[in-house]
């Protein structure tokens, strides 16, 4: 039972991480801030991958970041704990995002950029079909029940923990290197793929990596620039290059 325990945390930690990392460097970086260039191979696995652990949608995502970016910390920021309050953000910030994401007004003015294939169409845009069909995977590899609590960790931590603190602690709380109201929260960043330096990014939000001070620590970059060196991505000026 101690060992089935173990592999269900290891699972849980391993789903949050591969959807972190799909997140800030697919659906971020290269959809949203065009900051990255992905191979369209590379693409396609980064969405497989969210598919199966969120069963985010692109278009939608990438839309209710953009209006944060355009409205920040304003009347019209979608999940400002400026405007709706910190707790109401950092405890429900799902929610906020929800209303914004099937808001069709939102999606065509923010994301008429993102054009639906066949991938999405058929797959990647049902995201309530991902995540059952990624929950069964999970199940007929470490069992009914070890799959399941695996599966809701990981569901309460990315929702609910990191997702939400990067528009809520990181408006509310840390350190500024720029001058913008998002913060910066190094140990956030360890856990997020980079996105805790998020004064860092609403600086310089085309920059592919968020890493300014040699004291900030960016997990993504070092798979970023494999990629680069793989031919795999062409990235944009970085933020010392811009910076400088």
């Amino acid at each position: 039972m101690i060992f089935r325990l173990i592999l269900s945390l290891a699972a849980a930690a391993a789903l949050i991480q591969v959807a972190v990392f799909s997140t800030t460097i697919f659906l971020h970086r290269s959809a949203t801030h065009r900051a990255l260039i992905l191979h369209p191979a590379v693409s396609w696995l980064f969405r497989l991958c969210l598919w199966l652990t969120t069963g985010i949608a692109t278009k939608e995502w990438v839309a209710v970041h953009r209006k944060h970016h355009a409205f920040t910390d304003q009347e019209g920021d979608p999940h400002s704990p400026a405007i709706m309050g910190f707790w109401s953000v950092q405890l429900g910030n799902v929610f906020h995002y929800v209303k914004e994401a099937k808001n069709p007004e939102v999606v065509t003015r923010y994301a008429r950029d993102i054009q639906d294939d066949v991938w999405d169409r058929w797959l990647f845009n049902r995201g309530t079909l991902g995540v059952a069909v990624g929950v069964t995977l999970l199940c007929s590899l470490l069992g009914i029940g070890w799959g399941l609590l695996a599966a809701s960790i990981h569901a309460v931590i990315y929702v609910f923990v990191l997702s939400s603190s990067i528009n809520g602690l990181c408006h509310a709380v840390g350190y500024r290197n720029f001058d913008n109201t998002a913060t910066n929260l190094r140990f956030l960043a360890l856990l997020t793929g980079g996105e805790g330096l998020h004064n860092n990014h609403h600086g310089y939000p085309r920059s592919p990596k968020f890493s300014f001070r040699a004291s900030e620590i960016d997990p993504a970059w070092p798979l970023i620039k494999l990629l680069i060196s793989l031919r795999l991505a062409k990235p944009y000026k970085t933020i010392e290059e811009v910076a400088a």
